[in-house]
């Protein structure tokens, strides 16, 4: 019997081991930032905003991968309301990883704060200018950090799930590509 190849492209796993431990970085960066306002606040917001646009950049590229190559199909063993949770959990995920630093750069536009990326490396305001839209984005950037963090706890314990309990192969598709028969 002919294996067949059922695991993400070696670009779609780079990109998701790249992005996974910098969004838990960013948010954790974000927990501290509300959480001080002293020079450490400074500091960390500084890390937040140009790893943001390195996050949503990245994100991007990995939505074209995504489209291009696909993902390899779950077990035709899994039930169809957990295939089905296993779908909607990923667009919530892209989602979320797109929105969050579109939600922190309009937020930073409405606030009149600039976006600096390094140095002289400004980005244009996205939003205008006004204190309670800023406040608006504000609370949604924070409640959707909040649903990020839920949503990539229960994506870690599906993959657990899979890497541990079924032992099928859905792990080992991004952990380390190979074959599934």
């Amino acid at each position: 019997m002919i294996a067949v190849q059922k695991h993400f492209s070696p670009l779609a796993r780079l990109l998701h081991w790249v992005m996974a431990p910098l969004i838990l970085l960013m948010l954790f960066i974000g927990i501290g930032m509300v959480s001080t306002v002293a020079q450490t606040h400074v500091f960390l917001l500084a890390i937040h905003k140009p790893l943001g646009i390195m996050l949503l950049v990245l994100v991007i590229v990995r939505m074209g991968v995504r489209i291009r190559h696909g993902s390899p199909p779950l077990p035709a063993d899994v039930p169809k309301l957990q295939a089905l949770g296993a779908l909607l959990s990923h667009y919530l995920l892209y989602a979320l990883m797109a929105a969050m630093p579109l939600i922190g750069w309009a937020m930073l536009s409405a606030a009149g704060y600039p976006i600096v990326l390094y140095g002289g490396l400004h980005l244009p305001p996205i939003a205008p200018h006004g204190v309670h839209l800023y406040a608006v984005l504000r609370a949604l950037h924070t409640d959707l950090a909040l649903l990020l963090f839920c949503t990539v706890l229960v994506h870690l314990a599906a993959a657990l799930f899979h890497g541990l309990i079924r032992r099928d192969g859905v792990f080992a598709s991004m952990a380390r590509g190979g074959y599934r028969r």
